[in-house]
């Protein structure tokens, strides 16, 4: 079965940085994107940034110029990178990815379990 861990996750200070890495294993054919969402209290999860295979990126306007997504297909792993941290950005954030597993005849969606970042000061 697919899963898919994350980690980084944690307390900054506004204008501070943080790192997330996910990581997906198990019975997987092909990804063809991976990316991050979040989700703060009392709001709605929203895409933060996604990637596919050949390294194409989409990310939300919110982020553009701070947060870089990217990408290690040999390890199946996404990354993103978090500077110039904004209070606006405090939520718990979710790996994704889109991928075909083993045995199965069309893609899917699976989730991370998530990870908190809280930017205070």
């Amino acid at each position: 079965q697919v899963q898919l861990v994350e980690s980084g996750g944690g307390l900054v200070q506004p204008g501070g940085s943080l790192r997330l890495s996910c990581a997906a294993s198990g019975s997987i054919k092909s990804i063809y994107a991976m990316g991050w969402y979040r989700q703060a209290p009392g709001k709605q999860r929203e895409l933060v940034a996604q990637i596919n295979s050949g390294g194409s990126t989409n990310s939300a306007d919110s982020v553009k110029g701070r947060f870089t997504i990217s990408r290690d297909n040999a390890k199946n792993t996404v990354y993103l990178q978090m500077n110039s941290l904004k209070p606006e950005d405090t939520a718990v954030y979710y790996c994704n990815a889109n991928l075909l597993a083993r045995g199965v005849g069309y893609p899917g969606d699976y989730w991370g379990q998530g990870t908190q970042v809280t930017v205070s000061s």
